[in-house]
This record gives C-alpha cells, structure tokens and sequence, in this order.
C-alpha cells in the first residue's frame, strides 16, 4: 500500500512513515495543504492519511479539493482518505466524514490501531468485506503479509508482496512496470531497472506460472478464477 502523509508535525509524520513500514506500507511525506495537493497531482496513492491543522490551511480544504477533482488525470477523486487529528468533538468527526473522509482517528491514536483502519479502509474501497484475498489456492493476508498455498505457508519478500498485494486487489486489471513501481517505492528510493520483472520472476517460482500473467507490452495481471 503505498500512503501520503500529510502531516507537520515532524516527528509524528517520521514515527508514523517507520511504523507503517513495519506494515508493508510505502510511505511519502507532506506538512501542507499545498505539499499534500501537488504530491497528489504528482503520483498515485492507496490511502490519504490527513492532519487538518496545517501551517498553510485546514486539511479539510485538501480533503474538498481531492473529492472535486475530476478526469482522466492525477489526482484521483476516489482515493480513499483517513482524517487524524487532535479534534475529538463529535461534531468535527461528523463534518469531517460529511466532506469525504473514509475514516476518522483522534489523536493520540494507538499506531496498531491506525494501520487496522486503513486496511478496513481499503478493504472497503476495494468493494470486499473478507481480510483475506484468494487466487486459486493462493491465499493474501495483508494483515500479517502472510501467503499460503494450498494451506501451507510460502516465504515471499516484502517487495514480493507488496506486487501480489497489488495484483490482487485490482484483478483482472493490468498494471505497468511503471505502476506497480509507484505502489512500491517512494520519491527517494527508486528501483532498480528490471526489480519488479525479478519480482515476478520469484513469485510465479514460489506459486505458480498462473498466478501472475504478462500481457506483453503492456504489463502484469492476476486473472479471475476459472
């Protein structure tokens, strides 16, 4: 899952960039609106974590500004977002969730906590209810980034997993080279030439040349079950 931070706090943005590594996440950091929306026109991303007491503005302009977009272009209006903030009334959570907001955590928030509700989130946006994806007999957790198959347990990296992960959520819909490298890597930490071909490469040793399929020249995809 690949996740903007939009936060100004310094260190509540770094502890949070590192404890959502943890997770599997790929984190990219902002401490404005104005950061936050040009991140957004610059890359895509699976979730939105958004502070609203910005030095520039209210995260709720940012939050208004990303659901009134609109075509083909960056950023996408459906990105899901999650409000944290020290504004515990009930009245800000509701106006918060009435502008767009997915998800609502007050701070301090439990770090655990936090990373359940983005994956609840996401699940959401996905259109799926089950925490568990199935390819054949090919089973995803995302909360343990655990793989089995046919019920025993495979080692997969986490580069492995997060290309599985990102297959998966989207089937049968192909994804580029370029944009599974956009869901694995931030701003400062670019692959290298051919990494998510070698990913592919592993993960179809480990599960199988049918899990993931190449339509050439255009990129991967995980097919729909038979």
């Amino acid at each position: 899952m690949r996740v903007l931070v939009v936060e100004d706090d310094e260190g509540i943005a770094q502890g949070l960039r590192a404890h959502l590594r943890q997770h599997g996440c790929v984190v990219d950091l902002a401490g404005s609106v104005a950061a936050g929306w040009a991140a957004l026109q610059a890359e895509p991303f699976d979730l939105l974590l958004l502070d609203l007491g910005l030095p520039d503005g209210d995260g709720s302009e940012l939050l208004q500004r990303l659901r009134g977009s609109s075509g083909a272009r960056l950023p996408d209006p459906h990105t899901p977002v999650l409000i944290m903030t020290a504004r515990d009334a009930v009245a800000a959570r509701i106006a918060a969730l009435d502008m767009g907001a997915d998800d609502y955590v007050a701070k301090p928030f439990d770090s655990d906590e936090l990373a359940a509700r983005m994956r609840a989130v996401r699940r959401r946006a996905g259109g799926r209810a089950q925490p568990v994806l199935r390819i054949g007999d090919v089973e995803l957790e995302p909360a343990t980034r655990q793989v089995r198959r046919a019920g025993a347990p495979v080692e997969v990296s986490a580069r492995e997993f997060a290309v599985l992960l990102a297959l998966a959520e989207v089937r049968p819909r192909v994804l580029s080279r370029q944009q599974l490298e956009a869901r694995l890597y931030e701003w400062d930490g670019g692959p290298d030439s051919n990494a998510i071909e070698v990913h592919v490469h592993r993960l179809r040793r480990k599960l199988g040349e049918g899990v993931i399929r190449t339509l050439r020249g255009v990129g991967y995809f995980v097919p729909e079950q038979d």
